[in-house]
């Protein structure tokens, strides 16, 4: 049997910019590695920190949205799996692979619930508590949910948002997956080779700035996080590093307070190796955050917030503290650079975290043998999905309809 797999990205693949990026590389990774002849298609134009494709040996297509051009693309390459990256992407271009390539497995990676980080930043914005009950009247909710419905499998990152689809939601298990990052667990080799407590110095943070989340959380610093630490332990420097810094976030720069706009990280754990301690104080978001299992992958502690270590590790101790409050966060941020014994725990707790919960080779696996009993229970897992049947069905397919009248509208204007 052929293994053919086409990927429709949001974007091109970035992994030094965004989590989302390193969780797309290890997708093609394990893909390639299970011998299947991988395309990677997106509607966006590259930056230059999109890595080649082609030199893994994946091929790389530019598509067009609400072209018919894809629908003749598809049905030539004949996919037997297709990869949505994101809900959005499920809208776009989930009919076209439905009507086109009815026996292709449609597998969603939802990254992160869009849903509940935008709802929970509205929630900041309006300076309200977040409820499960304005999650479920919002209308991206309906929207992602939706597009989970209609496809055959979604692959879910975080231990939380499972919990939430399948007892909040009520989505049907076989619909989804739990698969975090796959990471290589850490040996005690790289142990050893880690910088240790007296050799590190300075504080850190990293991520893409067009992520709203990552925006706010410079921003707490700033206000009023940073100079209570800088008070305290008045020779430590904070590193803030991330792709497409704003000017609101460039112009924070102030080499007085020890607040260091640096940008783009060539090499993020070089960076994060040599700090002593990662801040990221979230207040709303979804999803695993990549920041901070880069924390764990060299040897770091962290204080986040319970939203920023949500779904990240169940039962497990932190790697370092969670706190909400701006004075606890404060006081553990301090406690941690500056106590030897507190800070090597911490960093023992993430090691645990790492090779318990983002095992490489048995997520792989899981992921292996869930694909292989869709593949030989196929029929039976589509008559079972009846609300994803539903939602194909003619009538509820709006997004269709609205993608063919833009089609015609642009034909009537060349």
């Amino acid at each position: 049997m052929k293994k053919n797999i086409l990927i429709i990205g949001a974007v091109w693949v970035e992994p030094h910019s965004s989590a989302a990026g390193s969780r797309m590389l290890q997708l093609i990774n394990y893909f390639l590695k299970e011998k299947y002849h991988v395309t990677f298609a997106t509607t966006t134009q590259k930056t230059s920190n999109a890595i080649d494709l082609t030199n893994l040996g994946v091929a790389e297509i530019i598509i067009e949205l609400n072209a018919t051009s894809f629908d003749t693309f598809i049905t030539n390459l004949n996919p037997n799996i297709v990869v949505f990256d994101r809900f959005m992407i499920e809208e776009q271009f989930g009919w076209r692979v439905a009507d086109h390539c009815p026996n292709a497995l449609r597998i969603l990676d939802t990254e992160d619930l869009h849903s509940l980080r935008k709802t929970r930043h509205e929630s900041i914005k309006k300076a309200t508590s977040f409820s499960i009950n304005e999650l479920l009247i919002s209308d991206i909710a309906k929207r992602e949910i939706a597009a989970i419905l209609r496809c055959d499998l979604s692959l879910i990152i975080s231990s939380f948002e499972m919990k939430l689809l399948e007892e909040t939601f009520k989505i049907d298990a076989s619909l989804l997956l739990h698969l975090p990052f796959m990471l290589k667990t850490i040996t005690t080799k790289e142990r050893n080779e880690w910088l240790a407590f007296e050799e590190r110095q300075d504080f850190v943070t990293i991520g893409n700035f067009l992520h709203a989340p990552n925006v706010d959380a410079v921003i707490q610093l700033k206000k009023d996080i940073w100079p209570k630490i800088r008070k305290e332990i008045p020779k430590a420097r904070l590193h803030i590093y991330g792709a497409y810094p704003t000017q609101q976030i460039l112009q924070m720069h102030n080499e007085n307070e020890g607040f260091l706009v640096k940008g783009f990280a060539v090499d993020a754990n070089e960076i994060i190796g040599k700090a002593k301690v990662v801040l990221a104080p979230i207040r709303f978001g979804a999803g695993i955050k990549g920041k901070l299992t880069e924390a764990m992958l060299n040897g770091t502690p962290s204080v986040t917030t319970t939203i920023g270590a949500e779904g990240m590790h169940d039962n497990l101790a932190w790697n370092g503290f969670i706190e909400n409050e701006t004075e606890n966060f404060v006081s553990k941020a301090i406690e941690l650079y500056t106590d030897k014994m507190v800070w090597n725990n911490a960093q023992k707790n993430g090691v645990e975290i790492i090779n318990q919960m983002y095992n490489k080779e048995q997520l792989e696996r899981k992921l292996f043998l869930k694909l292989e009993e869709l593949k030989h229970n196929f029929k039976e897992h589509r008559i079972q999905n009846f609300l994803g049947a539903l939602l194909q069905h003619q009538t509820l397919r709006s997004t269709k309809y609205m993608s063919k009248w833009i089609e015609e509208k642009n034909k009537n204007n060349l």
